[in-house]
Formats: C-alpha cells, sequence, structure tokens
C-alpha cells in the first residue's frame, strides 16, 4: 500500500480541532500508542502497541519506507501482524533503535487521515495522510493535501522531513552531547 503524507508542527492543537471539524472530517477517536522502532537495514520497522479511547488496539509492525523531504511525499508501507512479523523477521529480538510515544487525535475525510499528535519529548503536530487506491492517484492525493493545508494554515507551523524516531533519537544525541560537554 502507498499513501501521501504530509507533517507540520502544531502551532494551536485546539484550533486545529475546530478547523478539521470545519472540513468535515469526523472524530474517530483519541489513541494512546507507543511505537518501538528497530534497526533494520533497508526500510524502517515499528511495533505499534495502542489504545483507542481506553480500548486496547491489536498490535502492529509496520514497515515502510519514505524520503526524508519536507514537502509531502509517497509513503510505501505494510502493516504486519504479530505472527507475520516473526514470520518475516523471526523470534528472536530485534535491535531497538527508539521508542516514540504519543496521543495521537484521529479525524478522517474518507481516505484523509488528520493526526493532531502530541509526541512525549517532542511537542505537537500535525500529519495528513491521503491514501492511494484506484480511485484515487497518487497525484489526487497531492491535490486534496495541498488544499486542506491551505485551509490550515492558521495552525501549521514548520514542515517536518522526517519521522519522530529520527526526531527524538536527535534530541536524545543532542542531549547527550549537552550533559558529556559538562
Amino acid at each position: 500500500m502507498q499513501n501521501v503524507e504530509f507533517k507540520a508542527e502544531l502551532r494551536d492543537p485546539e484550533l486545529a480541532v475546530g478547523l478539521v471539524r470545519r472540513l468535515g472530517a469526523s472524530h474517530i477517536g483519541v489513541l494512546h500508542q507507543v511505537d518501538t522502532y528497530f534497526r533494520v537495514p533497508d526500510h524502517r520497522l515499528k511495533k505499534r502497541v495502542a489504545e483507542m479511547d481506553g480500548h486496547p488496539e491489536p498490535v502492529e509492525y509496520i514497515r515502510y519506507e519514505r524520503a526524508d523531504r519536507s514537502q509531502p511525499k509517497i509513503s510505501k508501507f505494510s502493516i504486519l501482524s504479530e505472527s507475520e512479523a516473526h514470520k518475516m523477521y523471526g523470534t528472536n529480538p530485534m535491535p531497538i533503535r527508539v521508542v516514540v510515544e504519543k496521543m495521537r487525535d484521529l479525524w478522517m475525510i474518507d481516505t484523509v487521515r488528520f493526526h493532531l499528535d502530541e509526541v512525549v519529548g517532542l511537542g505537537h503536530f500535525i500529519e495528513i495522510e491521503a491514501l492511494v487506491s484506484p480511485r484515487q492517484s497518487v497525484a489526487k492525493c497531492h491535490v486534496r493535501i495541498a488544499n486542506y493545508r491551505r485551509h490550515l494554515m492558521p495552525v501549521l507551523g514548520e514542515m517536518i522531513a522526517h519521522s519522530y524516531s529520527d526526531m527524538l533519537e536527535n534530541a536524545e544525541s543532542m542531549e547527550q552531547d549537552a550533559t558529556h560537554d559538562r
């Protein structure tokens, strides 16, 4: 599967809720997600443990590839069950890169997802993801995201090129360097 996604800092989470509601998005729920990123050589892999509105969701392994760029980008991904992940990667523990914990307020319009995220140690962000399908080409996904971005301009901060895992890993590395220099 693939989608087109865009990520930016979120200046005003409360205003963002009003704006996505005004766009016609339906509120799906609030997720508490803990993503454990593993060190794998040729793609990204995370194990997601989540609760939606306090109810456990099935554990997922998400394998994906995408460019690190701040403009909307294509992400190719597959979602694996725990048993599928064990068949693909084995049952021995994999080396952990970083763990990302966040609260995600999830909104949707058709196949477009709006993630209003509060990431522990990083802050507030918005992700817009448009799923590519036979009815919705990559070009149409880009057009939809551009349209939603225009409507959400009052709450958008700096565009983000990297994943939360990269950002958190960089923040932790900078903190360690600062502590080491003292």
